[in-house]
């Protein structure tokens, strides 16, 4: 029993840490590591990936539109793969291009820190650094208040 309520205690404890942070490490696609901080400074849009994700090949188009519409006026626009194999994101990449940036979360270090909840999943900061919104799913009948969000953020 007191293994069970150190077990639990534990368990909390790891999911009371998850906090989704641009303190959270991601790879480069050269495997280098980095701080999702590089885009501090900026209203900074994360959204998490796979390859096997459907709706994530409805958010890119999307994602591309407003980094061109955007990136100007302080919005960057950050997509983290979750595949194992990377090689899977690239074959993805191949038919939906990214005008954005692109990193990796192969161990899931970061997913697992953001707590993921569906894919995919994203994660709105103000230029502060500080979370402000987050999205499960994208659905392509909500995009303008989705641009909405980010426009507000961008004015402040």
């Amino acid at each position: 029993m007191k293994r069970l309520i150190i077990l639990a205690i534990l368990m909390f404890s790891a999911l009371a840490s998850a906090q989704p942070s641009l303190l959270q490490q991601v790879q480069t696609e050269q495997g280098n590591k980095v701080t999702l901080e590089e885009f501090k400074g900026k209203v900074v849009y994360v959204d998490f990936w796979a390859s096997w994700c459907g709706p994530c090949r409805k958010s890119f188009p999307w994602m591309n539109a407003m980094h061109a519409k955007y990136a100007q006026q302080g919005l960057a626009i950050v997509a983290i793969n979750l595949d194992n194999d990377t090689s899977l994101a690239k074959q993805f990449l191949e038919k939906l291009p990214a005008d954005f940036a692109i990193r990796y979360d192969p161990e899931g270090q970061a997913s697992e820190a953001f707590n993921l909840l569906g894919m995919p999943s994203s994660f709105i900061f103000n230029k502060q650094g500080e979370l402000v919104q987050t999205h499960v799913g994208f659905f392509t009948e909500d995009s303008d208040r989705y641009e909405q969000e980010l426009r507000a953020l961008l004015e402040e």
